[in-house]
């Protein structure tokens, strides 16, 4: 389905920070010229005018639901919501049913995204207490996912006797969700019989994610081993990371800890519900620092839906997670209007640093040879997160009603025209990404 195109007329976002007011084409699933006035050939033309050409999103963290919980959502539902929201990659979390613990699951999962997936994808193993040879062996893979807390059943990998042997062997990049599951037990009890789902803040606390990160840093310090943490929610983890960091340490995180807060819950209730939880408002400042100055590397949407039944339940029966990758680019892209960031660094953080943290090659950055997985945006007109335009299964949002800017008016994969002004193509498909060591 790949077709050759001539993308002309758009304001091009270059690998320098610089912007070309000039012209794209695309051969073959690749980018093969740039410039101001090219030749135009046989190829299809876009017509960019007005509009602003970035490289696609890589979404290096979502829960897709699939297999198993296919009614929250699925492959083909997810990756619809992705090229809506200019997501034209997305590595993908093992917690779902049966569990991605086993290179056979794996395949089911490649298998399934091949039949299903309109953008290109990668697959994380999930750790247990006993399948280490799988997570050493199981191929392809973009990393190792520990849940220290938060978690139950087989994924549940909370002490430090279970989890060490993980970083003892092998090479592979481990990614850790960082809860203090001991603490989050306690608190549990102590807090039990409260309704208010603000006590959830509370209950998994600041200290819960700093005991967790504090252990995961000080085990791959031990090591050597490559750690990504995921979601970091607290200042203090920030500031922690800030003094403590070593090279092949990286984090994310997430705008709903950007720009949501315990204020939430008094607005959407269950609704604000995730893990790690959202913090009091002062987090919001320490975050976006670490973000600007590098502490923090990148953002992901920890996409994880849930009926809207689901998350009506009384707490603590609703479950936590939010929808995200519909409007994570548009929240980044209207604090870049905002003049909170420059859109070199939404660049960076969304496309081009995910890319180099899980060296996925070819991939996020508009340059000659580079996969053609290329958005564009129009950052000049604004609109309201509407439930009814969400592709979602889920079909809500925690930012209904948010007036944004930067919403893709053209998500193209491996040259593939997915989505055109609002309207999805079912029938591209994207590729297995490939992990170079």
């Amino acid at each position: 389905m790949t077709s050759d195109l001539l993308i002309r007329q758009a304001e091009i976002f270059l690998p320098d920070g610089d912007i070309l007011l000039g012209d794209v084409r695309v051969r073959q699933g690749k980018i093969a010229e740039i410039g101001t006035d090219l030749e135009v050939g046989e190829e299809r033309i876009i017509d960019a005018q007005g509009l602003t050409l970035l490289p696609g999103v890589i979404d290096p963290q979502v829960h897709f639901r699939e297999p198993g919980l296919e009614y929250k959502e699925d492959l083909f539902t997810a990756s619809c919501a992705c090229v809506m929201g200019g997501v034209t990659s997305f590595l993908e979390m093992p917690n779902t049913r049966p569990l991605t613990t086993t290179q056979e699951a794996l395949d089911d999962k490649l298998y399934r995204a091949s039949q299903k997936s309109l953008v290109n994808y990668g697959f994380f193993m999930g750790a247990t207490a006993d399948n280490l040879d799988d997570l050493r062996d199981a191929n392809p893979s973009c990393g190792i996912k520990i849940f220290m807390g938060s978690s139950h059943g087989a994924l549940l990998v909370s002490t430090e006797e279970q989890i060490e042997p993980i970083f003892a062997k092998g090479s592979r990049l481990i990614a850790v969700h960082a809860e203090d599951q001991g603490r989050i037990v306690e608190r549990k009890k102590e807090f039990h019989g409260i309704t208010n789902p603000a006590i959830h803040s509370t209950i998994q606390d600041e200290t819960a994610a700093l005991n967790a990160t504090k252990l995961a840093l000080k085990l791959s310090n031990k090591y050597q081993r490559r750690l990504h943490i995921l979601h970091l929610s607290t200042g203090i983890e920030a500031e922690y990371l800030r003094e403590h960091k070593p090279s092949w340490v990286s984090t994310e995180v997430t705008p709903q800890h950007l720009l949501l807060n315990t204020d939430a819950y008094e607005t959407i209730g269950t609704f604000a519900q995730m893990n790690p939880p959202l913090r009091s408002p002062e987090n919001n400042d320490i975050l976006w620092k670490a973000l600007m100055d590098g502490v923090i590397d990148c953002i992901a949407t920890d996409h994880a839906p849930h009926t809207l039944e689901e998350k009506a339940k009384e707490y603590p029966n609703s479950p936590s997670g939010m929808p995200g990758v519909e409007t994570s680019l548009p929240l980044m892209l209207t604090e870049h209007k905002k003049g909170r960031c420059t859109l070199a660094h939404v660049v960076k953080w969304m496309c081009s640093a995910p890319a180099k943290l899980y060296n996925i090659p070819n991939k996020g950055a508009i340059a000659l040879d580079y996969d053609a997985d290329i958005i564009l945006v129009d950052l000049k007109n604004y609109r309201p997160v509407l439930r009814e335009n969400l592709q979602t299964k889920c079909g809500w949002s925690p930012f209904e009603g948010w007036s944004l800017t930067g919403f893709p008016v053209y998500t193209i994969v491996g040259g593939q025209v997915a989505m055109e002004k609002g309207i999805i193509n079912t029938e591209v498909r994207g590729k297995a990404l490939s992990f170079d060591a």
